[in-house]
């Protein structure tokens, strides 16, 4: 025999559910795809109003918006917005004047100018690290490290910038699916933000430290003067960065803030494969909590960047 107590069911008080509060109707529901006659737009418009999907709807609504209004929409990325092959997806988008500025980490800017110079990056890391030739192409540590060097001494071009000529300069065979030789063309803000020794060309016999840091710092400063245009509303997108650009854009806002401007009520929106706390903290949350709106949609790159940017072009007729 048990002594103990169990509730008695038969005395609770139930309601109808025609009066309890509900957050999923029919009407949010996903519509199929009709491939007789349907569109994408319509594809687009049949993903349901629900958690992920509608917050993705709402980012689309607020791009949109804010090249209608003049805003500015900044993309920071990571390096595997690069590797996984998505440059021709957002050279789209620079040349709709949908991106109106781009920040990347230095990693980026590797893949990038190894693409556009010799076709090819993202080496095999786990065979190559065993020799230790991990990171050492010659090749591409003498052009980034040389051209950094060559614009420290030379002139005021910022980090992003300089590469970006340069490519131009050099005719590189694959200019065309570059994000830094396009954003030259186009005369975009485009700045390339390193931390030292975190990149393979740090590792060179080519690298000069000081020369790497002023052109970082540079760009750093122009990133800080692209975030003063936020005051006019607008999106910022950090696509596959978890620490270096999340980090580098929230002093960015700062200082931009600091030195006058009423950068607020913007959207920003983290697109990445997983959920990370700089990301969250730095660019959903924290920079938006005083009348803007913050979002984070997980996903693989190389499927949601490509939804996203389709879902802009539909709409922004």
């Amino acid at each position: 025999m048990t002594n103990s107590k169990r509730a008695d069911l038969s005395k609770i008080k139930t309601i109808s559910i025609k009066h309890r509060k509900s957050k999923v109707t029919p009407a949010d529901f996903a519509s199929p795809f009709d491939d007789r006659s349907d569109s994408f737009r319509q594809f687009a418009d049949s993903l349901p109003r629900i958690l992920a999907a509608n917050d993705l709807h709402a980012v689309v609504h607020d791009i949109v918006r804010a090249r209608k209004r003049g805003a500015p929409v900044i993309l920071l990325m990571g390096a595997h917005v690069i590797k996984v092959g998505l440059a021709p997806v957002l050279i789209d988008l620079l040349k709709r004047e949908i991106i109106t500025a781009v920040g990347m980490n230095s990693a980026a800017a590797i893949h990038d100018v190894e693409t556009a110079m010799w076709g090819m990056t993202s080496e095999d890391v786990a065979t190559n690290m065993l020799d230790g030739r991990f990171g050492m192409a010659r090749e591409t540590g003498e052009l980034i490290n040389g051209t950094l060097a060559e614009a420290f001494r030379n002139g005021d071009l910022g980090y992003g910038e300089a590469l970006g000529r340069k490519l131009l300069e050099l005719k590189a065979p694959n200019s065309n699916v570059s994000l830094l030789a396009t954003c030259a063309i186009l005369e975009v803000p485009a700045t390339v933000h390193a931390a030292i020794g975190t990149d393979t060309v740090h590792q060179q016999p080519s690298m000069d430290g000081a020369a790497t840091g002023e052109m970082s710092f540079r760009d750093f400063r122009s990133l800080c003067e692209t975030c003063r245009g936020l005051a006019k509303g607008g999106v910022v997108l950090n696509i596959g960065s978890a620490v270096i650009m999340p980090e580098v854009f929230l002093k960015a806002l700062t200082v931009a803030r600091n030195l006058g401007a009423k950068a607020r009520g913007f959207t920003t929106a983290v697109f990445d494969m997983n959920h990370h706390y700089r990301p969250a903290m730095n660019v959903q949350i924290r920079p938006t909590q005083d009348g803007g709106k913050g979002f984070y949609v997980t996903g693989h790159h190389e499927i949601m960047v490509p939804l996203l940017a389709a879902m802009i072009k539909t709409r922004m007729h």
